[in-house]
């Protein structure tokens, strides 16, 4: 399988990284730090390359990751998971399955689900497209690379906005006309074993920052977004702000777009 891993991870001193994510194919792995270094290391027959940056931001890390990926098919991964025995294989089998998909989207193992389950394939659309992160998708580089998509540098851990770059990466494919599909096949799973490095919290931040993120998705229609997620995700026994509180919040947060 022509694949590669491109992975955004912070701090790595050594090439440990390697086998705690259970690597079996290529991979480019981006490590934001205090240096610039380059190495590339030769594993059961895998290449994986390893480049240091001294630069922060993890929509910096994905796109260059993005702008060096050379196989036919990628993995974005984030540090904190483990692939299962035989990934290169079942996304292959997967990408033969749907030959028109220029993305596919898996299903990740968790201790304590949190993120949405794929239980039948569907074709993701501009309705359900947001349900999504990027640990989870696999795209054929030749397609993102000819409709110029990157990553927003204004939105992920440690950029202005806390998290929503893969969304907005999405909503991009969509409106390049790409073909994206879910499929109901797990691929790795999250080991929990850091902090979230965007969530503190249902604070005003996580708000403010929803909201121009539903700004840049929708600057048109993102009043009805924010509407809608007050509605959907209100729970008064979570510590959260007020329904009044969260949409002036988001509409506060819209406007630094």
């Amino acid at each position: 399988m022509d694949l590669q891993v491109l992975v955004a991870t912070m701090n790595q001193k050594d090439d440990a990284l390697i086998e705690r994510m259970n690597l079996q194919s290529d991979a480019i792995i981006i490590n934001q730090t205090d240096t610039h270094n380059y190495e590339k290391v030769e594993r059961n027959g895998k290449t994986i390359e390893i480049y240091s940056f001294a630069e922060r931001g993890v929509g910096l890390s994905r796109n260059s990751a993005l702008m060096r990926a050379s196989a036919a098919h990628a993995l974005l991964a984030d540090d904190d998971m483990v692939y299962v025995d035989g990934y290169p294989k079942l996304v292959e089998e997967q990408f033969k399955k749907y030959p028109d998909a220029d993305v596919l989207i898996f299903n990740l193992e968790e201790e304590i689900p949190t993120r949405y389950i794929i239980r039948q394939p569907f074709q993701v659309s501009k309705r359900n497209y947001m349900r999504f992160g990027a640990a989870r998708i696999a795209f054929r580089p030749e397609s993102i690379h000819k409709k110029g998509i990157f990553f927003h540098l204004q939105f992920g851990g440690g950029t202005p906005h806390s998290n929503g770059e893969d969304t907005i990466f999405l909503r991009d494919c969509l409106e390049k006309r790409l073909k994206i599909m879910a499929v109901p096949v797990t691929i790795a799973k999250l080991t929990e074993e850091r902090e979230s490095t965007w969530f503190k919290g249902y604070n005003e931040k996580y708000y403010r920052d929803r909201g121009a993120l539903f700004k840049t998705l929708s600057p048109k229609l993102y009043h009805l977004l924010i509407l809608q997620f007050v509605v959907r995700k209100y729970q008064p026994n979570q510590g959260m702000p007020s329904r009044q509180e969260q949409i002036r919040y988001m509409m506060e947060g819209a406007k630094e777009m």
